[in-house]
């Protein structure tokens, strides 16, 4: 048995119902804080994501650009090679001894000139390809400026919410622990549970006008007694939420 069961076992079912109301009225308070915030840490978090993306794109195109930039260094530098060995072949032709020879050496000449046509083309294609790769990173550089811009702000504005409810919160999520600390685990984790599968948050409410102050349905007189005496969980059999009784509000 844990530490936690131990303890909630020195509280009575009234005063776990207690403590579980004032969790709902705690965490509703905490819920109107976040309400404050709005969508801005979802659209703080998506701008992250984007800008993320947008950083890994930038990453990703330099590093074509700079690949093409080498190609067309590597392809010049063929070139003037080729050139060079033109000029080599070109004045052994000067001192051959016979026809072969000279036809072996135009022929190195003329696949030297093929290889310089070809590196040409290449050159040609890879700058046209580079340019275009440039535009790329331009256009994503500035799409990521003014993301950025977007994120401080949001950031900012989401920063300055924190900081005005910062204390205030640290004080809700203090009361918060103390009357979590008289709630059982499974009960707190059924509490937990409704809250997520509502809308509003609420997973406690209390009898308004002898219906339920979730869902409104009415509830039976018979049931509503049942509710103000405190003495057990009783949930609604329309919504799920765990009912309280009314005159815990006047306590």
């Amino acid at each position: 048995m844990s530490t936690k069961t131990q303890d909630t076992q020195d509280y009575s079912i009234e005063e776990k119902i207690v403590a579980l109301y004032d969790l709902q009225k705690i965490d509703s308070k905490i819920d109107e804080i976040n309400h404050l915030k709005g969508e801005l840490p979802l659209e703080v978090q998506d701008l992250e994501d984007e800008v993320a993306g947008l950083e890994t794109r930038i990453a990703n195109l330099t590093e074509e650009y700079d690949e093409l930039l080498r190609a067309v260094k590597s392809r010049k530098e063929d070139i003037e090679n080729s050139r060079t060995l033109i000029a080599k072949y070109t004045e052994q032709q000067n001192n051959v001894r016979n026809n072969r020879e000279f036809d072996s050496l135009s022929k190195e000449i003329e696949y030297q000139n093929l290889e310089i046509e070809l590196s040409e083309k290449r050159i040609k294609e890879a700058t046209a390809e580079s340019k275009f790769k440039k535009k790329l990173i331009d256009d994503s550089k500035e799409v990521l400026d003014g993301r950025m811009i977007d994120l401080n702000n949001k950031k900012a504005e989401l920063e300055k919410i924190d900081a005005e409810t910062a204390a205030e919160v640290a004080e809700l999520e203090k009361q918060s622990a103390a009357a979590a600390a008289k709630i059982d685990d499974r009960l707190l984790a059924a509490y937990g549970q409704i809250r997520n599968n509502v809308r509003n948050g609420l997973g406690v409410v209390t009898i308004k006008r002898d219906a339920c102050g979730g869902c409104f349905n009415r509830i039976p007189p018979q049931r509503q007694f049942d509710i103000r005496m405190n003495k057990k969980i009783i949930v609604c059999e329309y919504c799920g939420r765990i009912l309280v009784s009314d005159l815990l509000d006047e306590e």
